[in-house]
């Protein structure tokens, strides 16, 4: 068994939630630790980077597979190709998130960075953590009100496409620079002195 810390926003988030929390995907560049690491049985704990929080724990339910179908969202071309499917474990409500400076600094995990630099424990989407750190954030959760499930996946978490068209950055004018060289030419030459 290994445990993994999933990097996501809080977007992508509620779109694993809508799931109904059946299946999690990662990016492109994340395929090998999908499809050749992650297996069966293996812990799946949830940062939510914005709020910097820890915000579930799952349990990873089948071996990797490809899938593009556009769920999460991320940059133009990314569409989290690298699949598991996942059962919920423990999934709180967003008011018993945990905060990372609760239990983070704390954390084998984040040993390896300096602790003024403990952000860049979370640059990326997917870690493979210590188990007994995924103990220690699950057990955390473990006290938290828990939240309702949807049993079949919501439509909101099949409305990516849309998302992305709504999403999609207007084009604006190219900006008007004006330079120090561009002013001098502007300027009418001074008159010559006799």
């Amino acid at each position: 068994m290994t445990s993994w810390m999933v990097v996501t926003s809080a977007d992508n988030y509620q779109r694993t939630i809508d799931l109904g929390f059946t299946k999690q995907g990662f990016k492109s560049r994340q395929r090998r630790r999908v499809m050749e690491n992650m297996k069966p049985g293996d812990n799946l704990l949830y940062y939510v980077t914005a709020v910097q929080v820890f915000a579930a724990t799952a349990t990873i339910t089948s071996e990797g597979f490809e899938e593009h179908e556009l769920i999460w969202l991320s940059k133009p071309g990314e569409d989290y190709p690298w699949r598991v499917e996942v059962k919920a474990d423990r999934v709180p409500a967003e008011e018993d998130w945990i905060p990372t400076h609760m239990h983070g600094p704390a954390l084998e995990y984040m040993q390896k960075w300096p602790a003024k630099h403990w952000k860049l424990a979370f640059q990326g989407n997917l870690h493979q953590i210590p188990d007994g750190d995924f103990a220690t954030i699950r057990q955390a959760l473990a006290g938290t009100k828990q939240i309702k499930i949807p049993a079949k996946p919501t439509k909101k978490a099949t409305t990516a496409k849309t998302a992305v068209k709504k999403s999609a950055p207007k084009k604006q004018a190219a900006p008007v620079i004006k330079t120090v060289a561009a002013k001098k030419a502007v300027k009418k030459p001074a008159a010559k002195r006799s």
